[in-house]
């Protein structure tokens, strides 16, 4: 691919996602991103690099040249808000969702949740307002619902935003105590909080927390549809009509990094800790089993109809302004290109 005829314009490509495993995260730090694109002679860099804005770029999705896979709430959310953004993969990776308690609370399943205090953060501060309340909501959905019961079975009481204690997070960077809920159990205020991943595994040892539900040893995925299950790869639209190449360029690094993966789990989860900001033993704990095997983006069947329940649930609860046709929003044709691109090398 000549660089001048191909590159046409399109300087820097930026990437941003969220403190989990992903492919297009290994493709990065391995330098694969980079290799590629240097050869057409684009530059390859982390929004969370380009200062104060990148916070709001990472969700609202409005920069030309930017790649993300990150939590659905924000590109649902900035999709239905008029975000000229297109779907062109979903992940499905299990982050250890789970219902933590108190070791003396007697809940070891998810039928003894009933009637007890559940923690729900408060909106929180912009930008990403609602994220941290709408996974918990959706966490606590997904466990009742293994005992046949509704949100209406618990009494939800409020707990800060996570974010309000730490001023200088960006929305897409780890937190050293994301779930403000397990301080609030500790302390006895709530008899239960949804928390997943590393840091909040981590945590919950920190404060004595134990795991009373455990939404992964569940068969059945839809009780951990969630921010992260699936999760979207996203494109702004203008990136895909104008450089269709760089769109499947970045796609064929991401299939290149999830087939790496699958026989390097250890240093899966050494990136990981540094992704997520947990310990190299928490991400261990929280990703289990042949994770690594998985982290390959797919539009399939399955994972679309899972979105979709994300998304009638968000718009349900008034997370997502409106609700629009997921089918008006995916894009196929780069993944089956990247899929070619990838077996011709």
């Amino acid at each position: 691919m000549n660089a001048t005829a191909s590159a046409g314009g399109l300087d820097t490509v930026w990437l941003t996602r969220c403190p989990v495993p992903t492919a297009s995260g290994i493709a990065y730090r391995q330098g694969w991103l980079a290799e590629e694109f240097g050869r057409e002679g684009v530059a390859v860099a982390e929004l969370r690099d380009a200062g104060p804005q990148s916070a709001g770029r990472h969700l609202d999705h409005g920069l030309p040249g930017l790649f993300r896979e990150g939590g659905s709430i924000p590109a649902l959310t900035a999709r239905a808000a008029g975000a000229p953004t297109r779907l062109i993969g979903l992940t499905w990776i299990e982050e250890r969702q789970v219902i933590l308690v108190r070791p003396d609370s007697g809940i070891t399943g998810a039928a003894a949740l009933a009637g007890r205090r559940a923690a729900l953060p408060v909106h929180g501060p912009e930008p990403g307002a609602g994220v941290m309340r709408a996974m918990a909501l959706h966490g606590f959905r997904g466990a009742l619902g293994l005992a046949g019961l509704g949100l209406d079975a618990v009494d939800f009481v409020e707990v800060p935003d996570a974010r309000d204690r730490e001023p200088g997070w960006t929305v897409n960077g780890p937190l050293t105590r994301p779930w403000t809920g397990i301080e609030a159990l500790a302390r006895g205020e709530v008899d239960a909080v949804y928390a997943k991943g590393p840091a909040a595994l981590d945590h919950a040892v920190l404060a004595g927390a134990v795991i009373g539900v455990d939404l992964d040893d569940h068969p059945d995925p839809a009780c951990r549809v969630n921010n992260g299950t699936p999760r979207p790869i996203t494109v702004h639209e203008r990136t895909l009509a104008e450089h269709p190449w760089a769109v499947a360029l970045f796609l064929a690094q991401t299939l290149r990094a999830a087939t790496w993966a699958a026989d390097h789990r250890d240093d899966v989860l050494r990136l990981l800790a540094v992704e997520s900001g947990g310990s190299a033993q928490a991400a261990a704990r929280a990703h289990r089993g042949d994770f690594h095997r998985r982290l390959r983006p797919d539009l399939s069947e399955t994972r679309l109809q899972l979105l979709d329940r994300q998304k009638e649930f968000l718009v349900s609860h008034g997370f997502v302004p409106r609700d629009f046709p997921l089918a008006d929003w995916i894009a196929p044709q780069p993944l089956r290109a990247a899929e070619a691109l990838a077996a011709a090398r």
